[in-house]
């Protein structure tokens, strides 16, 4: 007789029960509720990202139309892929390739590493006031925009007058114009790079040291480790997530040099090693008016953005390491 009693009373809980998605919906109520004022905090941010992020991809679809600014978009006519195959038959679109390849690679392989240097050594320094001194100092260059500094390059480039010009033709006995020269271009552009942007990178880097846990440099100095075996040994292992994190948003974004520092720096002479691809969807697409064209090179760098990311992160997976996501 006990079996059927215990039985009708569980049915009676589980009739009595609400079903999982009513719990599931009074449970977001009470945390709602509960966050209501952070829920606010996160609405301008999801608007933004919304209306000028998500809301412009519609345009998207001019890549695979025959794009009419008197007919709009929807109606253009149809086209498919033709864009995207007169894109990679254009002769113009293996110099394109390797001149953003090479460009992406000097950046990843020079000034990435850089700025995980530049950590290091601010992070070894002891003495607040110098420390704040030189970060402020590494700092300044990212609020200057690309037109001065490319402004900055023009004055120490410049042809017979610029100091830079004169120092480096004397140290090197020649009569080099670096700012025409092509075998130039791409130093410049990693030097230009260098400058501007390894200070404001360290920030993160910086956050990163600051969680290291520094029991382990004490015991590391009880054991006789020098300053070297401890960066080696103690730091990087500590910041390894991040500097993973950081590498895959870099690998990201190799096809992506950077529109105005690249065309601020190309004139007729060295055209040949400046093109890249967002130098050619600008001259195509803004001064030659081929817009589906130039939406179809732009999306072919987006999709290949996207799979450097999720192959990178998966990568990074397959090696034990923490990914991005």
């Amino acid at each position: 007789m006990a079996a059927p009693v215990v039985e009708a009373e569980a049915s009676g809980r589980a009739a009595s029960r609400p079903p999982a998605r009513e719990r599931k919906n009074g449970r977001f109520s009470v945390h709602f509720a509960h966050y209501k004022w952070l829920y606010l905090l996160l609405l301008p941010g999801v608007l933004y990202f919304a209306i000028f992020r998500y809301g412009p991809m519609y345009g998207v679809s001019i890549a695979f139309k025959d794009y009419v600014p008197f007919l709009g978009i929807n109606g253009s006519p149809w086209v498919g892929f033709q864009h995207f195959q007169d894109f990679f038959a254009n002769p113009d679109f293996p110099r394109l390739l390797w001149n953003t390849l090479v460009l992406a690679f000097l950046n990843l392989g020079i000034a990435f590493p850089l700025t995980i240097v530049l950590a290091l050594l601010l992070n070894e320094v002891r003495l607040t006031i110098l420390k704040r001194t030189v970060q402020t100092l590494v700092y300044i260059p990212h609020f200057l925009s690309w037109t001065i500094v490319a402004s900055l390059s023009f004055l120490l480039f410049a042809l017979d007058i610029g100091p830079l010009f004169q120092f480096l033709n004397t140290v090197m006995g020649t009569n080099t114009d670096f700012l025409s020269d092509p075998a130039w271009f791409r130093p410049l552009i990693v030097l230009q790079e260098i400058w501007k942007n390894t200070g404001w990178g360290t920030i993160i880097f910086l956050a990163a040291l600051a969680t290291v846990d520094q029991d382990q440099y004490e015991a590391a100095i009880i054991d006789g480790a020098g300053r070297f075996r401890r960066v080696w040994h103690i730091t990087l292992p500590g910041i390894r997530s991040t500097i993973i994190v950081m590498l895959i948003l870099a690998i990201g974004q190799m096809l992506n040099t950077g529109f105005e520092q690249i065309y601020l720096m190309t004139n007729a002479l060295n055209r040949e090693v400046a093109d890249v691809f967002d130098t050619y969807v600008y001259f195509v697409g803004i001064t030659q008016g081929a817009y589906s064209y130039s939406t179809a090179v732009g999306l072919f760098k987006a999709v290949v953005g996207i799979v450097l990311i999720f192959g990178t992160n998966a990568l990074a997976k397959r090696f034990n390491q923490s990914g991005l996501f």
